[in-house]
């Protein structure tokens, strides 16, 4: 489906962009004319790997706009039950990643005097999730980190939101258990899982010309779910 946001002339670099809300958002910006680069594990890109996706920027012509859709939903564990490695490598993914891959992009934008930035948290970073402390802290650290990077690029042309969606029906499901996928399910004022088609217009959106007065926000596309 395409979307009513030209994005003719523009480049874009979304992390995660091979399936689910990265890969229907890939679809989006590209029916919109966007020049879309995808960055995702199975082509072995790792956003934990600084350094990796930092040439990855620097090869582009320009870049216009970023979306950070890389993520893990982490091991469904009760808190005693999460160990140091499976803390460190959620927050390694859905942290260090979304904060590395802005970090690289902001001087190209910069440069450019133009940029988008999309980072995809969770309505888990606003509520907390049971047996997903790693990854509801890992969200809500998404959304300060958005906050801050907004406002510290307040006035270069830069605007830098992120999105709280509930859960939506991507791979990542298949990661937790159905126990999680109930409960989560059950919050949700609308009574069903999102679609990731859903969840892309709203980035489609924000990651557009047609965004001017908004920097540092969450966004929540949660079926009713979120109170604020």
């Amino acid at each position: 489906m395409g979307n009513h946001y030209g994005f003719e002339g523009r480049v874009a670099l979304v992390t995660g962009g091979a399936s689910g809300i990265g890969a229907a958002t890939v679809e989006r910006l590209r029916a919109g004319g966007a020049d879309v680069h995808v960055y995702d594990l199975t082509n072995g890109d790792d956003v934990r790997d600084s350094a990796a996706l930092e040439a990855a920027v620097a090869a582009l012509p320009r870049l216009d706009v970023l979306v950070c859709a890389a993520g893990v939903g982490g091991d469904s564990l009760h808190t005693e039950d999460v160990g140091d490695e499976e803390w460190r490598r959620v927050h390694a993914i859905n942290l260090d990643g979304v904060f590395f891959a802005n970090r690289a992009a902001i001087p190209k934008m910069k440069a450019g005097g133009y940029g988008r930035i999309v980072n995809v948290a969770s309505i888990a970073g606003k509520e907390g999730n049971p047996m997903a402390g790693a990854y509801s802290s890992s969200k809500a650290a998404v959304i300060g980190l958005t906050k801050a990077v907004g406002k510290d690029v307040a006035g270069s042309g830069i605007l830098v939101n992120c999105i709280a969606p509930a859960v939506i029906d991507t791979p990542i499901l298949g990661q937790i258990s159905q126990e999680h996928i109930d409960y989560m399910t059950s919050r949700i004022p609308l009574g069903r899982i999102g679609k990731p088609d859903e969840v892309a217009a709203l980035i489609c959106f924000l990651a557009s010309e047609e965004l001017t007065f908004a920097t540092g926000a969450c966004f929540d596309i949660s079926g009713g779910r979120a109170t604020y």
